[in-house]
């Protein structure tokens, strides 16, 4: 079964997200509805990763799921860290952010495959001040399986730059 824009904006947790990503961010052509549904379905996603939802995180998240973070990997060195579906999940279930909002988010499609670049901004619950906000520039992969999308890949390829606030880390 496909789900559609619809379904996904039905999401309880949906409509309490701030939209960021602006319809002009969709390419144009015949693949707009679809590139819409994606990221529809991405800002449902981080929503759910804020709220700590792990039931919804894990039915929408691919069994072989990457994570990727930090961009030590760009210049040949290695990632802050890596993580699978498993390890994933538990930074879900331990409800680590406050935030994380996306931003200046593209889609570019593939068939079943979207791949989506841009940038999230985030604020953790824990840890030093002077670092509890961040922004990461990134490159996902979501391919859809048996009619549903799945969130295969998150790569990070700039980042994270740490802040106090919000703002100092907005346009890093």
């Amino acid at each position: 079964m496909r789900v559609g824009i619809a379904a996904v904006l039905a999401y309880p947790a949906f409509s309490q997200t701030k939209p960021s990503i602006a319809a002009a961010d969709v390419k144009s052509g015949t693949q707009d509805a679809t590139a819409a549904e994606v990221l529809a379905f991405e800002r449902a996603m981080e929503a759910a990763v804020v709220r700590g939802d792990v039931a919804y995180v894990e039915r929408v998240s691919a069994p072989d799921l990457s994570f990727t973070h930090g961009d030590g990997w760009t210049t040949g060195g290695k990632p802050l860290l890596v993580d699978d579906r498993a390890s994933f999940l538990k930074r879900v279930a331990n409800k680590q952010y406050n935030a994380r909002d996306l931003d200046s988010v593209k889609v570019e499609m593939h068939g079943d495959i979207a791949i989506t670049y841009g940038r999230y901004v985030a604020q953790n619950r824990t840890g030093n001040p002077e670092q509890s906000w961040f922004s990461v520039w990134f490159e996902r992969v979501y391919q859809r399986r048996n009619g549903q999308w799945l969130y295969v890949s998150h790569r990070t390829v700039h980042g994270p730059t740490y802040g106090p606030t919000r703002d100092s880390v907005k346009d890093k």
